[in-house]
């Protein structure tokens, strides 16, 4: 359903919604805060919602949204049983119908042990809204392929500017086959349900024939279930962060698997920092950089990674494009 969001809200309050629910498809964030002002992300531009439902940009026109119609709105979007979801909102996101995700925030209830239990007195929601850009790979494709062989390849980006997406393309591609390699099966360790967006198991975004996804589960975890269960051929996560990650990807590495993976950072560097220098770089033949100095979804360049390895290291082009609706176009 092209307004799917609008289905997230109560009935009685979508007249509201309405407008903003039309503009869905540059919509990135809904900002909802007790007693603040509702804003809007589109695109890495806010704007407000004036008490007609319509965008503004004068904050003094701006709506706020009160606790009680927060809570009913949470309360339709866990169909009136909070306690049902009380694991996901434990891990402060839940993941809706369409892949959308809502993040959580208010009072953390702690367990004697030092976790969260829950969080209760919820009093801020970000709706991140889903969207599939089928063929934001396309022009990455000839880079991570030699003559017909995946290659590992890792995604590095600052937040916003379209790693998850664009990995979530190349996992359907590598899936169901491209004019560079045989369609593979593809094992997705996605704890927090952002590249497939499952819902009740169910992946809501289109993650290819082959793909299997164990959804809400660590990712070390994860990867070493999909290998003992499913077999596959290539293991995809989004963000990875730590290091018992990145050993058990080079473990999925050492039964046979290719590795599709993103990270948080400016650059290598970043990296370099976090798992030590070159300690990745072997793991990984291909190294992805994106920005968004000109907008999401820019690839800054593609290095060679593979340190040690025949293949050396340094920039492997700069491709001076970015994707948008599903085509890649020119900067």
């Amino acid at each position: 359903m092209e307004n799917s969001i609008l289905q997230l809200f109560p009935a009685q309050r979508r007249r509201f919604w309405t407008e903003i629910a039309g503009r869905q498809k540059d919509i990135r964030e809904i900002r909802l805060r007790v007693n603040r002002p509702i804003m809007i992300n589109c695109t890495g531009k806010e704007f407000y919602v004036n008490s007609e439902g319509n965008p503004t940009h004068n904050p003094d026109e701006a709506r706020s949204i009160g606790g009680g119609e927060l809570e009913e709105l949470l309360e339709h979007i866990c169909h009136y049983s909070l306690y049902a979801y009380e694991e996901e909102l434990r891990q402060g996101f839940l993941t809706v119908a369409g892949g959308h995700r809502i993040g959580v925030a208010g009072q953390a209830v702690m367990s004697e042990g030092g976790d969260i239990r829950t969080i209760r007195n919820i009093r801020f929601l970000n709706i991140r809204v889903a969207h599939e850009v089928k063929g934001a790979a396309d022009r990455l494709l000839p880079s991570v392929y030699d003559d017909g062989d995946l290659l590992n390849t890792l995604i590095i980006s600052p937040p916003g500017c379209g790693k998850t997406t664009l990995l979530r393309d190349l996992v359907r591609q590598v899936s169901n086959g491209n004019p560079y390699g045989r369609g593979m099966t593809v094992g997705v360790a996605d704890e927090r349900s952002e590249i497939a967006g499952a819902y009740g198991g169910e992946p809501q975004n289109d993650v290819g024939i082959r793909t299997d996804v164990l959804d809400n589960c660590p990712k070390e975890k994860a990867m070493m279930l999909l290998l003992r269960s499913m077999s596959p051929e290539v293991i995809a996560i989004d963000e990875l962060g730590k290091p018992g990650e990145l050993e058990a990807l080079r473990s999925a590495a050492a039964c046979g698997c290719r590795i599709l993976a993103t990270a948080h950072g400016n650059g290598v560097e970043d990296l370099d920092t976090r798992f030590g220098r070159g300690s990745y770089k072997s793991l990984f033949h291909r190294i992805v950089l994106l920005d968004k100095k000109k907008g999401a979804g820019c690839i800054r360049e593609v290095l060679r990674g593979g340190v040690g390895s025949a293949q050396g290291s340094g920039k492997l082009y700069d491709p001076d494009w970015k994707f948008g609706n599903g085509i890649p176009v020119s900067k």
